[in-house]
């Protein structure tokens, strides 16, 4: 007769974690070449500190702020949508002009067909699904390498978007697509989504730790925990602190306070696409499958399904951006999703920490890679510095920040962590 065994406790000392121990266990992590993030957020603290010493007088207005957020939603989202397919180890060199088609494809039925705006937007999003699901085809059925069908679709893509905004070169995009990166939530309802944000966000893993525990799970330290909450929290108010101020130029004329929407979208697309990667079964796959494609496979996973869904997911949060280009913009034009959006989109992901050689990557890197590429930017051109100074800037933080990602992953074989 068998009799069933509790679980094993957890080992004590998780739960009696020092500082010191939890510096030690972070640095050695990063001696082991798992350096994550770390190297794009301290770039970003020496920009931001940078910048606001060359340049207090308009850095570091809150007005500058919201721009800056709004400047680099559409990007920082395309990027969010790259994630996908560079964690396989695949590239999707169309997710820029995928943006601009899909935007186009709202824009014109919602200004030249009438359509209901939902009916338009929904139209807009499910034309970059299907887009990534012809790119996914090709590489999951046919074994076509992803840079040649992308490079392929670049090209097409930008026919599709020319031809469908006509001889007039631009359309508008209406007045509900405009409002998205244009408008900012009232004041007193930034405040609410910031303390539900903490506060979810603190009792979500506050749970799952003692769950993980009470089952005998490895599980973060509880001063851990609450330091990591403590630092959202920190953040999270200071920066709707700073977005709740005046910021007009001209308040009397028309007043600008409160928590740009597209930041709002930001957070929100994070949240679902993070939880999809680290709290699904799917998302287990996708990590599995760039890691070792073969291992994925002998494991039972479908590969194929796996990467024409990556690319799916790919488009479709592409086309998400591609309305944020469109409202900022103020409409679709033969440029929407072009010239350097692509390039800053991948050298967002990659500079805040997803690796171009698959299996190592988070939403997150996405979002402090775009605020990177958008405080260079932003920055350079409060000095008047010309755009060759600015792409060249941009171009050494991503081969540094490749070198980087090359050489942990390096470090991190010597030592048995991947």
């Amino acid at each position: 007769m068998s009799t069933a065994t509790a679980p094993a406790p957890a080992p004590e000392h998780e739960d009696r974690a020092t500082l010191g121990s939890i510096a030690r266990d972070y640095f050695t992590k990063v001696r082991g070449g798992d350096v994550g993030s770390l190297p794009a957020i301290l770039g970003l603290v020496v920009l931001v500190v940078a910048f606001s010493l060359l340049k207090p007088e308009t850095f570091t207005k809150a007005f500058n702020f919201g721009n800056l957020i709004q400047q680099s939603s559409g990007v920082t989202i395309i990027a969010m949508g790259l994630v996908f397919v560079l964690l396989l180890g695949e590239i999707d060199l169309s997710a820029g002009y995928t943006a601009g088609a899909a935007a186009a494809v709202a824009s014109v039925l919602l200004t030249n067909h009438g359509w209901p705006t939902a009916a338009a937007v929904v139209a807009g999003i499910l034309t970059g699904t299907v887009i990534g699901m012809f790119i996914g085809s090709l590489v999951s059925r046919l074994g076509i390498p992803s840079f040649v069908v992308t490079l392929a679709l670049f090209l097409a893509l930008q026919g599709v978007v020319l031809t469908l905004i006509g001889e007039k070169g631009s359309v508008d995009s209406g007045e509900w697509i405009a409002k998205l990166n244009a408008d900012n939530l009232p004041v007193w309802l930034g405040w609410v989504l910031a303390v539900v944000l903490v506060g979810s966000y603190a009792l979500s893993t506050f749970v799952s730790n003692r769950r993980r525990r009470a089952n005998g799970l490895t599980s973060e330290p509880t001063l851990l925990w609450a330091i990591k909450t403590g630092g959202l929290a920190i953040l999270t108010f200071l920066v709707v602190y700073y977005l709740s101020i005046e910021r007009s130029p001209n308040p009397t004329i028309k007043s600008i306070s409160g928590v740009p929407i597209a930041l709002v979208m930001i957070i929100g697309l994070a949240l679902v696409l993070s939880a999809l990667l680290s709290r699904t079964r799917w998302g287990g796959h996708v990590y599995a499958v760039g890691g070792n494609a073969e291992a994925a496979r002998r494991a039972g996973i479908n590969v194929k399904l796996v990467q024409l869904s990556c690319f799916m997911m790919c488009s479709t949060v592409a086309a998400v951006g591609g309305l944020m280009l469109a409202s900022f913009s103020g409409g679709v034009n033969n440029v929407t999703g072009g010239n350097q959006t692509l390039l800053f989109a991948v050298g967002a992901a990659v500079i805040g920490g997803t690796s171009l050689f698959g299996g190592k990557g988070r939403i997150l890197d996405a979002i402090i890679g775009g605020t990177v590429v958008a405080t260079i930017q932003n920055g350079m051109g409060l000095l008047n510095q010309p755009a060759s100074r600015q792409y060249i800037v941009t171009g050494l933080v991503l081969l540094v920040a490749a070198s980087v990602d090359a050489i942990s992953r390096r470090k991190a074989a010597s030592t048995g962590r991947v």
